[in-house]
């Protein structure tokens, strides 16, 4: 036992004293220290980032940062690269409007337009001068279209601020540009698309006292060449169309795309025509106490609102509670309802307004399909019902002469094509249509009460598309024998009408 011992000893004496092992032992020595020392700088740095990053982050309630974005969006400070470059923009843009740009260059951004307006149409869009008024989503993609396709001057006016709301559906505004005024958000962004184009824009709400000044030729003499109503205010609307109307100014005017989801109902045609549309029937009606009553192109869907599809929205409950509802406005009584905008229809809208003034100052053909090309039988079927309420009332005793009945060319082509689909409710036949009463009326259904002046009380949801054979014999039978509807249809159409009826009473609750 003590040799072997002795023998260990002797041996762990020299592998303890020898050079080789003593160096291998500090090089192991020296790699876990390493390794280690690695790892955990690998762990703080790591830490430190982690913690860097949670303390960028600002907290919900703190007052600084937070207020910041919810104000003025991405709010870019004066040293960043956007900055600079916004402003190398703005240069180069007050440059090009001095002619410091080169035509080649111009052409060439406007070939596509060129080779398609021809050279003289394109001249035409370059020297005109076009006014937009308003500045929202129809009104942004109706100016970025035309600076786009070489508009040669553009006064906008607008007097609301970008909100973040907005940017569903506005052409070109960015986060960033939450909280600046609209025109100049306009102005900035498509200066670095075609920094030639010169641009005015006023930060204004426009009315009828301010219109002469509004709506003044340029500073150097030449008078707008057309001007957009994009307003989405029935008074200021009303104002603008009625003094371009009056003053003889070229205008095309976009109605409502609110609540809009239908592409293919969009149409193009005289504001006389514009049918289901509640901004465009309530502007009509004020445009005729003014004394205009055609003569405007509008840009209008005949889409209906109904169960299942977007509504104009009332405040909650809880808003009216807190009082002071006009404060949620931008201006008083402006737009406090909520207003449904799927982003697409306002762009729709603008471009089929920019596409209509391009057309039109370059001289290119464009003549529209109407929404239904009827408006003469509309004509006609208004004065039949017109014939039949007489018939009717002179065969109950009363005196038919001068008697009115409350239905114009407008109603009787949305109770056509609207709720009955163009189609007879008691054959289904397309063809010699007219529109009747589906009950013989009873009691006072004609009112005395004005002097020298006899109404007919009836409501859209007592008539009934058909024929014009059906319509004769429905007047025989119901109207003047009296036979209930029942008695001479079968059980499918009386609750076609019934049912039909049903719809038409939630649509008006709609409207």
């Amino acid at each position: 036992m003590s040799a072997w011992t002795t023998w260990l000893a002797t041996r762990t004496s020299e592998v303890a004293s020898s050079h080789r092992v003593q160096l291998a032992l500090t090089a192991a020595v020296a790699v876990a220290f390493g390794v280690s020392a690695t790892i955990g700088l690998q762990s703080a740095r790591r830490w430190y980032e982690v913690h860097d990053l949670k303390e960028s982050i600002p907290d919900l309630e703190s007052p600084h940062e937070v207020q910041e974005i919810n104000d003025f969006g991405g709010a870019v400070p004066d040293d960043t690269d956007e900055r600079r470059d916004d402003e190398r923009s703005a240069a180069l843009a007050r440059r090009a409007r001095l002619g410091d740009y080169d035509e080649a260059l111009i052409l060439e951004q406007l070939a596509r337009n060129r080779v398609f307006l021809t050279d003289e149409g394109l001249a035409k869009l370059r020297n005109a001068f076009v006014i937009v008024v308003g500045c929202g989503g129809v009104g942004s993609h109706a100016t970025a279209a035309l600076a786009r396709s070489g508009c040669g001057r553009l006064r906008l006016i607008d007097f609301d601020q970008v909100t973040l709301s907005s940017l569903n559906r506005h052409a070109v505004a960015t986060l960033a540009d939450v909280g600046t005024p609209k025109v100049l958000c306009l102005q900035k962004r498509l200066e670095q698309i075609v920094p030639w184009t010169q641009f005015d824009c006023r930060n204004q709400l426009f009315g009828q006292k301010t219109a002469e000044h509004q709506l003044a030729p340029w500073e150097d003499g030449q008078k707008p060449t057309y001007v957009i109503d994009a307003i989405d205010n029935i008074d200021s609307k009303v104002a603008l169309l009625h003094h371009c109307h009056k003053h003889g100014l070229k205008v095309i005017s976009s109605m409502g795309a609110g609540c809009k989801s239908d592409p293919t109902r969009v149409f193009i045609g005289d504001i006389s025509a514009s049918a289901e549309d509640p901004l465009s029937r309530t502007t009509r009606r004020k445009l005729r106490i003014l004394g205009v009553s055609e003569g405007i192109p509008v840009v209008f869907s005949s889409e209906k609102t109904g169960p299942g599809k977007a509504q104009l929205l009332p405040l909650p409950e809880e808003e009216f509670a807190k009082g002071q509802v006009n404060e949620l406005g931008v201006l008083p009584d402006f737009r406090v309802r909520i207003l449904p905008v799927l982003g697409t229809m306002p762009a729709v809208f603008g471009l089929c307004v920019a596409n209509h003034v391009m057309l039109d100052i370059a001289d290119y053909p464009h003549d529209y399909l109407a929404s239904k090309c009827r408006e003469k039988m509309y004509d006609g079927i208004l004065a039949q019902l017109q014939g039949l309420e007489e018939r009717v009332a002179k065969h109950q005793g009363h005196n038919p002469v001068g008697l009115r009945i409350p239905v114009m060319a407008d109603d009787v082509g949305y109770v056509v094509e609207e709720v009955w689909k163009g189609r007879s409710a008691v054959s289904g036949l397309a063809s010699r249509l007219a529109l009747a009463r589906w009950r013989k009326p009873e009691g006072d259904w004609v009112d005395k009460q004005t002097p020298g002046q006899k109404a007919d009380v009836l409501q859209l949801d007592d008539l009934v598309c058909m024929t014009k054979d059906e319509m004769l014999r429905h007047e025989r039978e119901v109207l003047k024998e009296g036979k209930p509807p029942e008695q001479l249809y079968d059980k499918e159409v009386c609750e076609l009408v019934e049912r039909r009826w049903k719809e038409e009473r939630a649509y008006r609750a709609q409207r």
